[in-house]
């Protein structure tokens, strides 16, 4: 998708919510977070040469910081994100540099997705489609979250999470497979 029609699918997904133009473009914090995302990330994804990125990238890392530091929220240019992607609440949420999450996905307030584990095992998960991840919820380690899956407010989940799973608790645990239909 082109960065216009990424930008038009994340807004449509905020309109889906029931806020307008000027709530969303002005008041929505999240929205300010994905866009600057969207913006630095296509940015990083057409230049090849480090050398050069960085150069070219380094307003978009201060206007990372800026809106890092006004938001709460925290996504490099360098995570892949698929279109229709939503922040139900600023504040507090931190994706590692190698995040990789699906599309039309939706994470609340409080969530981090990071590294963890040793060697082999080392990484940072890899998010399907349809995902919700509920508020303080923490993602870390080299795991693949299918498609269609709910993570619980406050969960820790380290292990791989099959389609259409609903986990909770800490460490997380599988309590059903009904998907996150109603909840994306």
């Amino acid at each position: 998708m082109s960065l216009i029609n990424l930008i038009i699918s994340d807004y449509r997904t905020y309109k889906k919510y029931g806020s307008n133009f000027f709530a969303i473009v002005f008041l929505t914090q999240g929205f300010w977070a994905s866009f600057q995302y969207r913006v630095a990330h296509s940015i990083h994804e057409k230049i090849k040469i480090k050398t050069i990125r960085r150069f070219i990238m380094f307003p978009f890392y201060i206007w990372q910081k800026i809106i890092e530091i006004t938001t709460g929220i925290s996504i490099p240019a360098s995570a892949k994100i698929g279109h229709s992607f939503y922040i139900g609440h600023f504040g507090g949420i931190i994706l590692n540099s190698d995040t990789v999450i699906g599309s039309n996905c939706n994470i609340s307030q409080g969530v981090t997705i990071g590294v963890s584990g040793l060697s082999e095992k080392r990484g940072v998960p890899v998010i399907g489609n349809n995902v919700y991840i509920g508020a303080n919820a923490v993602l870390v380690g080299k795991i693949n979250i299918g498609n269609n899956c709910i993570i619980g407010a406050c969960s820790l989940v380290t292990r791989d999470l099959p389609d259409n799973a609903v986990a909770l608790g800490v460490p997380a645990e599988i309590i059903s497979y009904k998907g996150s239909g109603g909840y994306i």
